[in-house]
């Protein structure tokens, strides 16, 4: 007679247990991640911050999602890359061969996305009344060739991308020692650039069209200054519409590479900042992006009938 008036007891206890079974598999289902919710963390190349940060809080009131970025020098963002500490980044050029290999080796492939085009500035100081500048000169004056009125060029870090984009151009290896100054952040070089005659700092646009409250004033105190390309005899300002028309000769495209390798938050992301929010977004900032995000026309009906009455 105890087990049957125990019964009851023991029914209601297993209907809880199953209750609960449910409830932590809800949960855990909750908590997983997809393209719209979850956490993950982006790598983004330093010069690229601001445009990123953008994306990143918006998208984050959107969706319920969060999004740690870590911003480092090209050169540190891809070994880290490379060593699973994020599956997420942000460059301003695509994988190399190489690079792809080892993630072809995991049985990854590499989902770059292209999201946008910005440019690499050259600045002076307010000072200086030219306002004018030839890419050739700051390449000779890179090679050792110092015939020009440059008298330092000033960098953010010695392995950013902005220094490797140069470099390429110079036909470098490595940068300078001699007459070539460099800080870690981009703020620096335009801080220094205000405060000192005579030297070109050498930073991503994207810095200048969006400055920090804290940087306007320097911002100010700077000059952009109009690039001669190596072919052409024009000078072009590193705008929206130079860059699109190729005009400007210090474009980058921008990428976000994704080897996370299933459908997850780094995907949406991607998604989010290549489609028309992150398009307009990208827009709004100065830099060029992918496509150029639709217009919404709203004609009213109170316009409309206005007229209708005119032409009576």
């Amino acid at each position: 007679m105890k087990k049957l008036a125990n019964l009851p007891f023991l029914v209601v206890f297993a209907v809880i247990l199953v209750l609960f079974a449910c409830k932590q598999n809800d949960n855990k289902d909750n908590g997983k991640e997809t393209i719209l919710k979850g956490k993950v963390t982006i790598i983004v190349d330093e010069t690229l911050k601001p445009i990123i940060e953008d994306q990143i809080e918006v998208f984050e009131n959107k969706y319920e999602a969060k999004i740690t970025l870590d911003a480092k020098s090209e050169k540190e963002l891809v070994q880290a890359f490379l060593k699973d500490t994020s599956s997420i980044v942000v460059l301003s050029r695509k994988l190399t061969a190489d690079e792809s290999k080892k993630f072809e080796f995991k049985k990854i492939v590499p989902k770059q996305t292209i999201i946008g085009t910005d440019a690499i500035a050259f600045i002076a100081n307010k000072n200086n009344k030219d306002t004018l500048i030839a890419l050739q000169d700051v390449i000779h004056f890179m090679q050792g060739k110092r015939d020009s009125k440059i008298k330092g060029l000033v960098f953010d870090n010695p392995n950013s991308s902005t220094v490797r984009f140069m470099n390429e151009l110079a036909g470098l290896k490595e940068i300078p020692e001699k007459g070539i100054f460099s800080f870690k952040i981009n703020d620096e070089v335009i801080k220094f650039v205000s405060e000192n005659d005579g030297m070109i700092g050498i930073v991503g646009v994207n810095w200048l069209s969006q400055p920090l409250p804290a940087m306007k004033d320097y911002v100010k105190k700077v000059n952009v200054l109009n690039v001669k390309g190596l072919a052409g005899s024009g000078y072009f300002a590193p705008t929206q519409n130079n860059i699109a028309e190729g005009t400007y000769p210090l474009a980058r495209d921008l990428y976000i590479i994704n080897c996370q390798g299933y459908s997850g938050l780094g995907m949406g992301f991607a998604s989010f900042v290549a489609g028309e929010v992150g398009q307009r977004i990208i827009l709004k900032s100065g830099l060029l992006p992918v496509r150029t995000p639709g217009r919404k026309m709203l004609i009213r009906n109170g316009i409309n009938n206005d007229k209708e009455n005119e032409k009576k």
